[in-house]
């Protein structure tokens, strides 16, 4: 596996009917646009982050310490953690 990830950010909750993540950063942050993966005891697959917000507010670019939405293509469970693809 020549692909870098790094941790970046711990599921907390997740939403089945909008399928959405609730992810608190913790490390480095995430943007739209780029690659991640989320793995968990029962979860493990990589998505392009297409949509996150703060209270309802799209946003771009999500920094440590920041507790965002996330859209998701699959069910994430709490304590899945969220990596990020490193070139």
């Amino acid at each position: 596996m020549d692909e870098n990830w790094v941790e970046v950010g711990i599921i907390t909750n997740y939403y089945a009917k909008p399928m959405a993540a609730v992810v608190e950063i913790t490390a480095q942050g995430i943007k739209v646009g780029e690659k991640i993966k989320i793995k968990g005891h029962t979860t493990d697959f990589e998505m392009v982050v297409e949509s996150m917000q703060i209270e309802h507010q799209s946003i771009q670019e999500a920094l440590p310490g920041q507790i965002v939405g996330l859209k998701v293509k699959e069910r994430v469970r709490p304590h899945d953690r969220v990596y990020k693809l490193v070139e």
